[in-house]
């Protein structure tokens, strides 16, 4: 059984991980997730993905403990794109959307955090336990203190204490919380709103985004301006520059097509 679905819907790309009975990720499941987000990122018909879990209760516990004590070593090759195939994927200029329609602990919520935009269940929860099983969640490190206040996610780091939903969004670790049998409507909405809308912005953005992280507002903006950011040139040289331009002297709605 293929642990991942895949659907394709319009320039819409839907990705469920499907791995009774709690959608853990081993290593054969991250490589194929990796490939899979790959083709999302290369195929110039899809424009947004939605990554999603199977059932109500788990959206991704993170790795496969029950894999690890049969061999699968934490530190091995997770495939490309890191593990879940989007933490560590280069050049992805799409937007991802997460539809979080479980308990998201561990890997999986580190898995969420390499999204763009969480929606989540009314009854979906977040932890992250590593603590307790003396490991650490590195990815999580890294990402959740720059994701919302530095004391709150230092302690679910220390203490792997659980969020529900209503406090993941005072937070900001979410955007929205939808009841639990409108989470994918709200979803595929998002992503149709985000599929008619501008590819090569949307490139340039999350290329801005990403490499502007670390770097000091000015020697950001200088990048933008003298031309350093690949997204930003292709825009700038593209049809679909004229064509909003077009589009707004005529008031119409612009026909993108991400050239």
């Amino acid at each position: 059984m293929n642990p991942i679905r895949t659907e394709i819907r319009g320039h819409v790309f839907e990705v469920t991980l499907d791995r009774p009975n709690a959608n853990a990720i081993d290593l054969a499941t991250s490589r194929i997730m990796g490939e899979v987000f790959t083709c999302f990122r290369d195929d110039p018909e899809l424009r947004v993905a939605i990554l999603t879990g199977s059932g109500e209760k788990f959206f991704c516990p993170g790795w496969d403990l029950k894999a690890a004590a049969g061999g699968d070593a934490v530190d091995s090759d997770y495939g490309v794109g890191g593990f879940g195939g989007l933490q560590e994927l280069r050049g992805l200029n799409k937007p991802v959307i997460v539809a979080v329609n479980g308990i998201c602990c561990g890997g999986g919520l580190e898995l969420a955090l390499s999204g763009d935009i969480i929606l989540a269940a009314d009854h979906a929860t977040f932890a992250l336990p590593e603590i307790r099983s003396g490991t650490v969640a590195d990815a999580a490190s890294i990402k959740l203190p720059k994701r919302i206040p530095y004391h709150i996610a230092m302690e679910m780091l220390l203490t792997g204490r659980w969020i529900d939903a209503p406090e993941a969004a005072r937070w900001g670790l979410v955007n929205r919380i939808l009841p639990s049998d409108r989470l994918m409507t709200a979803a595929r909405a998002l992503a149709d709103e985000l599929a008619s809308g501008p590819p090569l912005v949307f490139a340039a953005i999350k290329e801005i985004v990403r490499e502007a992280e670390d770097m000091k507002f000015q020697d950001a903006l200088n990048r933008i301006t003298k031309s350093q950011f690949e997204t930003v040139e292709k825009l700038y040289r593209s049809e679909d520059q004229i064509e909003g331009a077009r589009a707004f002297a005529e008031k119409r709605d612009p026909v993108w097509t991400g050239r």
